[in-house]
């Protein structure tokens, strides 16, 4: 295997020439599709029409909108003229899309109407008020001076935006030389993508990534997966974040596969999805699966055609993986491991691997990329076996972080290594597992606690739908266990009943001293699980109930 040097733009135009009248995109609930033809003359027409509006090789598109069908194109007319692809969370509010706009500088934003609970059209007026007095193209920000141009994807009109139909007739007048010009001067080690790191603690940061990183990753993800021109990938992961735009649009890029969209996650249209169109892969974090798995209409569907996929974005219980083998047919499921940082994936599971494997590790690590698991305190190698921190090296290894380079050493040392801030174990068979995150890492009397030894445990209990394990501060402990449990429909469970399966088959430092009965738990846009949020809600929980904790 080798590392590809072809641009974004030149993998698209690639299959436009190889297999023009191969389906590229499909929207399987609205009967619209594309080819790779199809879709590439409209990336053209886009990226004209961006020139046309002042977008130019270096400039910063922002996109806030689900998967929509035209965000891949503004992807794709983006990386053909040389802009970045600023990638902006679906679930952001007033001050996160500010901070946003401010810090990755960005010139033009594509926007949609919003979500069920925000109007990004308000949003976008309340943070640049000039929209509706001045006249496009002359947009002048005072907030936000490098700001110049909103467009809204979509047909609507709104005061100062251009929409999308205008965009692609003003393409239609600018000269192909013109956009030759553009991609004459885009190198695959050009940034294409800055993505902010989902914020679980601190100031999101802008994760540079090049069309090296992400396409060679792409690549590679699908590679273990088998994946051909005849694949067909169910794409309900949020196209923002690394799992949509590499694991998966990436990864259908480099290998000729259809891509079968969902807007916006639905578990009955991701079902629908996959029994209408015959897909043959289907991706999500553990929490998609298992509304899938528990619709009250999965019965209805035949998903028989599913062979592979990846279950990833959060620790995958055990359990789960082996019901999405047996009832969703995904006999060869598999686990990636990674960050934004590292264009995401860094291990990957391969369907060549044991069930076992496939169920209990992530894998190992993806080739021409080095990972090695390091003492966090004396920065050694680890023996097999031993816990520490998971870093890597390679291709895959972001460019920094935007405007900060003081944060950009502190997770990429002087020899190349991205330290994951992440805690795993490499076997005697080079396959890893991942232990917990080293800030998750429960410490109780000097005990130390990793969560993901306890929800794997407590996912065997009758009635468990899904659960999470954090951290409860105590002023006697330091900190002492804390379960966040939602039950299957119908089940009921009292505190008790889950300390009792616990006594005697795990250490008594380790049994939840705290459980907590909810419907859901608080998640990024990406379907992370926002673990200090979990501790907040817990505080709060106890509080109320008049339990003093510290």
């Amino acid at each position: 295997m080798q590392l590809s040097d072809k641009t974004l733009g030149q993998w698209l135009e690639y299959w436009a020439e190889k297999t023009p009248d191969k389906e590229y995109i499909v929207y399987s609930d609205r009967d619209l599709r594309f080819t790779w033809k199809q879709f590439n003359e409209r990336v053209d027409n886009m990226a004209k029409g961006l020139l046309a509006i002042g977008v130019k090789p270096g400039s910063h598109l922002g996109i806030w909108a689900t998967n929509v069908p035209d965000w891949l194109t503004f992807l794709y007319a983006g990386a053909k003229i040389g802009a970045v692809l600023v990638t902006i969370n679906t679930n952001y509010k007033q001050h996160e899309l500010e901070y946003i706009v401010d810090n990755a500088d960005i010139d033009t934003i594509c926007i949609t109407e919003g979500v069920f609970d925000g109007s990004y059209i308000d949003m976008v007026y309340e943070m640049a008020p000039e929209l509706k007095t001045m006249q496009r193209g002359y947009l002048n920000v005072s907030r936000f001076p490098k700001l110049k141009n909103v467009v809204f994807i979509g047909q609507e009109k709104y005061r100062g935006m251009y929409n999308t139909a205008e965009i692609l007739l003003l393409g239609k007048n600018v000269p192909c030389n013109v956009l030759d010009k553009a991609k004459a001067t885009v190198k695959c080690h050009d940034v294409v993508n800055m993505q902010y790191t989902s914020g679980t603690t601190g100031f999101p940061k802008g994760v540079m990534l090049t069309h090296h990183n992400i396409t060679n990753n792409g690549f590679f993800t699908g590679e273990a997966m088998a994946f051909t021109p005849d694949d067909k990938l169910c794409i309900c992961v949020p196209l923002f974040h690394c799992f949509g735009i590499t694991l998966a649009t990436m990864n259908c890029l480099t290998h000729g596969s259809t891509q079968v969209m969902v807007e916006r996650f639905d578990p009955l249209i991701v079902l629908a999805s996959v029994h209408k169109e015959r897909c043959t892969a289907l991706y999500g974090v553990p929490t998609m699966f298992i509304a899938e798995l528990n619709h009250p209409m999965f019965n209805l569907f035949d998903v028989s055609s599913l062979r592979t996929g990846i279950m990833a974005g959060a620790l995958c219980p055990i359990e789960l993986m082996r019901q999405v083998t047996e009832k969703l047919h995904i006999t060869h499921i598999t686990s990636v491991y990674g960050l934004t940082e590292s264009s995401p994936g860094m291990t990957h599971s391969t369907i060549e691997d044991s069930f076992e494997a496939r169920c209990t590790t992530v894998g190992k690590e993806y080739p021409l990329t080095e990972v090695k698991i390091l003492n966090p305190e004396t920065g050694e190698e680890c023996p097999s076996g031993e816990q520490g921190e998971v870093c890597c090296r390679g291709y895959l290894v972001m460019k920094g972080y935007y405007k900060n380079p003081e944060a950009t050493a502190e997770v990429i040392d002087k020899d190349g290594w991205l330290h994951s801030g992440d805690l795993g174990v490499k076997d005697e068979n080079g396959y890893y597992r991942i232990t917990g995150r080293i800030k998750d890492m429960i410490i109780r009397g000097g005990e130390n606690i990793y969560p993901r030894e306890i929800e794997e445990y407590l996912y065997h209990l009758k009635g468990i739908k899904d659960i999470q394990v954090v951290g409860i501060p105590s002023a006697k402990y330091g900190e002492v266990v804390g379960a966040f449990i939602i039950l299957q429909d119908g089940a009921t469970l009292l505190s008790e009943d889950v300390k009792d399966f616990c006594r005697g088959q795990i250490a008594r430092h380790k049994i939840p001293k705290y459980i907590f009965f909810v419907d859901s738990f608080p998640l990024t846009g990406s379907g992370k699980i926002q673990k200090f949020k979990l501790k907040d809600i817990g505080l709060e929980t106890l509080k109320k109930q008049g339990v003093e904790v510290i």
